[in-house]
């Protein structure tokens, strides 16, 4: 008989997911996160840490049950996408691929709390100890905690961020590196009733984003030099809100800033994702550009991969960490993780560069893809979550 203990460190938003889905399973789930979210207040002001949910991730949360928790809460839906630089812009709808919506925004911390809501008796929960420790038997792990308590576990997944510590203590190592670009992220009141579009324009500085929140409210983010976002991060409310009105488009309006934060670019993929008994997901098997707020969809295309993984194991009757099957979840996921971040790199740099010739080439670019329906409809698809390749 095959061990179903499983130890998931890391609760966020693909840990939770991952404990709520496995557990289905009819696996039992030790999971260790040491900050549960908070109780939802209609009064709470927004989160700063927001996602842009594609289509594919929205599917999954609903069979979940935790997406129609957040209906209940908060989220904002968009039906457009448009991305460009001022003067040429390609703009994608829903109705191009016949449907409602191309995503919603969320707030982190209440995804992570819808599906925390889900977890059930199979499902037990440590937040007050963290893994220390862990040693390969021949049968299943062994792994030690903070306050020296052990867990046995036929699986240990690391999904406990870009600076996991599983990933450290089971001596995976990284490639990667740090941009020469910070990004700052603002939330705001607008002159508007709530928008249903999100849209990224790129300048030579990098790009400067909106993101449409719940009622009159977006999320605004700036891309720039890392030595120019902490000079913005310094100024005061009222300088900084004036510095915003400035850079972005005049569309804007009056916004109010309301709350602020920056935070540092980095790349980073490990070199393997699964290692033994030891599966990585999320940010730490890989961090990418957020230029498209794809960093979540891909943390969640992990977690489907991974649990149809296991489930075909168990349908089997193979052992959960059979070398076979979580070898294809590390093949399928790298190389579409990798391609994903090849190219929002490709895109921040060719955007980035300031010549004639090549301004003209990407408008052109631009100009022809908005014209042409099938490529516009192909692109629209992979931006819902549907692979092209």
């Amino acid at each position: 008989m095959h061990s179903k203990e499983v130890v998931i460190s890391g609760g966020g938003m693909v840990g939770a997911a991952l404990a709520v889905a496995l557990s289905r399973l009819g696996l039992s789930i030790t999971l260790l996160e040491k900050q549960p979210p908070a109780a939802f207040s209609a009064d709470s002001a927004i989160d700063l840490r927001v996602s842009s949910l594609n289509l594919r991730s929205e599917r999954w949360l609903t069979e979940l049950g935790a997406w129609q928790v957040l209906e209940t809460m908060r989220l904002c839906p968009y039906h457009y996408l448009q991305a460009g630089e001022a003067k040429a812009q390609l703009r994608f709808a829903a109705a191009d691929i016949h449907s409602s919506h191309l995503g919603h925004i969320v707030e982190n911390n209440l995804l992570q709390l819808a599906l925390w809501q889900q977890f059930t008796s199979h499902i037990t929960v440590i937040t007050d100890a963290h893994i220390v420790a862990f040693a390969e038997q021949p049968q299943q792990l062994d792994i030690t905690l903070s306050d020296d308590r052990t867990l046995q576990a036929a699986l240990l997944i690391g999904a406990d961020g870009a600076q996991s510590m599983v990933r450290q203590l089971a001596g995976i190592g990284s490639s990667g590196w740090q941009y020469q670009q910070a990004c700052l992220v603002a939330c705001v009141d607008t002159p508007y009733p709530q928008q249903d579009i999100t849209w990224q324009q790129f300048y030579p500085s990098g790009p400067r984003a909106f993101l449409p929140l719940p009622g009159a409210q977006a999320s605004l983010v700036w891309y720039d030099e890392a030595a120019k976002i902490k000079q913005l991060a310094q100024l005061s409310p009222k300088a900084l809100q004036n510095a915003f009105i400035e850079a972005f488009p005049a569309e804007l309006g009056a916004i109010t800033l309301t709350s602020s934060a920056w935070f540092p670019l980095a790349r980073m993929q490990a070199n393997q994702y699964v290692k033994g008994r030891v599966v990585l997901a999320g940010d730490a098997a890989h961090t990418i550009n957020p230029l498209a707020g794809q960093g979540v969809n891909l943390g969640f295309a992990d977690a489907i991969q991974l649990v149809q993984c296991l489930s075909d194991n168990i349908s089997a009757g193979r052992e959960l960490a059979a070398t076979h099957s979580l070898g294809a979840y590390q093949r399928q996921r790298k190389w579409q993780n990798s391609l994903m971040m090849t190219a929002m790199d490709f895109i921040y740099q060719g955007f980035s560069r300031e010549s004639d010739a090549l301004s003209f080439v990407r408008q052109q670019g631009l100009r022809l893809a908005s014209r042409a329906g099938v490529i516009k409809r192909l692109l629209t698809q992979y931006a819902v979550g549907n692979d092209l390749i």
